[in-house]
């Protein structure tokens, strides 16, 4: 009896150990970060400095925009699911299903119904007559899917200033004779006082933010 009763003991610790090892996961693929993380780094590349800000930095950035932009989503999840299950008011699968549905409504908000009607087509789904109807395994792929078009679109729009300064410079060097100069040295300093001069940190996190909304 002993035998088994820690043999079980032992699967159920190893289930939780994994199940820990992919919140983290999960958290990115589930809310902001991706789309946050990918801007910065389009601003990183716009800029031409692939070291400045470093990675760890742009990671960091993400990750408290992130709690920022998904405060009222887990206030919600706390208010519904972990505190009537720490209460012990509810069960387990009563506090899955409750907690997933505010995470559910944010994502469907964030979601293109094209996305959404491709994966529902590839999981061979019936017509979905409402957003309960889809699973959250169907719901999720959608969501990072459109979550990966608006970063890159917000990326475009950020892109088209810095291009304009590589342009307007390498047309300048061209015209001077100085093609052996490359533009991209005489064109970094002028895209780094332009970002500083029109606090490009705060329109580009205010962007981010109203984009959630």
């Amino acid at each position: 009896m002993n035998i088994h009763a820690s043999g079980g003991n032992a699967v159920e610790i190893f289930l939780i150990i994994a199940g820990i090892s992919l919140v983290p996961a999960l958290l990115f693929t589930v809310t902001g970060f991706t789309r946050i993380l990918i801007v910065l780094g389009f601003i990183r590349s716009g800029l031409g400095t692939p070291t400045a800000p470093p990675n760890q930095v742009l990671v960091g950035i993400s990750v408290f925009l992130t709690i920022f932009v998904m405060a009222p989503t887990f206030t919600a999840i706390k208010k519904d699911a972990i505190d009537p299950l720490s209460h012990h008011k509810i069960t387990q699968a009563q506090a899955i299903q409750r907690g997933q549905e505010p995470l559910r409504q944010f994502m469907f908000k964030q979601t293109r119904e094209k996305d959404l009607a491709l994966f529902a087509k590839l999981a061979h789904l019936k017509q979905p007559k409402t957003r309960a109807d889809i699973p959250t395994y169907t719901l999720i792929p959608a969501f990072i899917i459109s979550e990966l078009k608006t970063a890159f679109q917000i990326g475009f729009l950020i892109f088209l200033p810095f291009l304009v300064i590589d342009l307007v410079v390498s047309s300048t060097l061209m015209s001077m004779g100085m093609m052996m100069l490359p533009p991209t040295f005489i064109s970094l300093p002028f895209k780094i006082l332009l970002f500083v001069l029109v606090d490009g940190w705060n329109l580009v996190t205010q962007s981010l933010v109203q984009s959630f909304h």
